[in-house]
């Protein structure tokens, strides 16, 4: 029986590839860059399976081809803001994403971001590394504490959880979070976190503001001037969620005049280019998109998609199955 053909947009860990070629007729862009549109759109014609990533924008006109080979898209991520679903629905097309994998990376690293911005370790790791540390002195690098303190949690899904529970549990630090849903107080205890209704009450409470929350249209800029200006001038800003959630603009000026006391972020609005005069403040620590770079995590998206693909070519409903 003739394996689908399948295409996989960007190199994957080798585990996963070996375990997809097994299964599959695999073709990997091995140049690991992302693909332009024309290459997606001949995808579109040629391949039973298309397994694109975030990188990847599959817009309305990538579907425009003479004979539409495609059956399924199975997105590496969960996030699928950049496909346009409705109209791979309407071209009977099935997406899946890969939820529920990342929740317990991505709440690490945004505890790890919050470490390095309030104890200024980047700034210490460039005096050290330009040869300019002349010895410990008394005012050296002095920063903010992290223990005791309070957070802000804006979404309170399975990361925010997971974050909470780190810095409840392991840092000692009052949780206080915002979600457009009730949270059920079982839950809230259990992170001995209270929940407010209101961002903007949230915002003035507290020490550390991440974002956990969607990218849906309505939040885009969630953060603008306005509201950085109602956060405390020594608060910080850590943003593992979505570039778009971010007015970068703002964000910069608030750093430039230090009207908050830093930010940390791992997604950017125009990924993967950054505002120029963003990156010339000090106040401010960035990482290239590593919410989900671990090895279990990388492989656990990998099996994911084989899971979804595979029950797709069986016959099966994909569990993660979005259109």
């Amino acid at each position: 029986m003739t394996k689908p053909r399948i295409l996989m947009t960007r190199r994957w860990p080798d585990a996963v590839e070996a375990q997809l070629t097994q299964h599959f007729e695999v073709t990997v862009n091995r140049s690991d860059a992302p693909l332009c549109a024309l290459d997606l759109k001949e995808a579109i014609g040629h391949f039973d399976a298309l397994l694109p990533t975030s990188t990847d924008r599959i817009d309305a006109d990538t579907f425009d081809v003479p004979r539409k080979q495609a059956r399924i898209i199975a997105n590496l991520g969960v996030g699928f803001n950049h496909i346009d679903v409705g109209e791979a629905t309407a071209q009977g097309i099935t997406v899946t994403n890969t939820p529920d994998v990342l929740s317990e990376c991505t709440a690490d690293l945004a505890m790890t971001l919050m470490l390095m911005v309030a104890r200024r370790v980047p700034e210490g790791v460039q005096e050290l590394r330009a040869d300019n540390w002349r010895g410990w002195r008394p005012t050296m690098l002095i920063g903010a504490q992290v223990s005791g303190k309070t957070l802000g949690i804006v979404g309170f899904g399975r990361v925010g959880q997971e974050l909470a529970r780190r810095a409840h549990h392991g840092f000692g630090m009052n949780v206080i979070v915002y979600d457009n849903r009730p949270i059920s107080p079982d839950v809230l205890h259990r992170f001995g976190a209270v929940q407010v209704d209101q961002l903007d009450d949230l915002l003035p409470m507290v020490d550390f503001v991440s974002l956990n929350c969607s990218a849906a249209p309505d939040n885009r800029f969630l953060i603008d001037a306005r509201r950085l200006d109602l956060m405390r001038p020594d608060a910080f800003l850590i943003n593992t969620a979505q570039g778009s959630l971010v007015d970068e603009h703002a964000l910069t000026q608030a750093l430039m005049f230090e009207t908050i006391g830093g930010a940390a972020l791992d997604v950017f609005g125009c990924d993967p280019r950054q505002r120029p005069d963003l990156a010339q403040c000090d106040n401010l620590v960035m990482l290239p998109q590593m919410g989900s770079a671990t090895q279990e995590a990388r492989k656990a998206l990998g099996s994911r998609v084989l899971k979804n693909l595979m029950d797709f070519f069986d016959g099966k409903e994909p569990r993660d199955r979005v259109a």
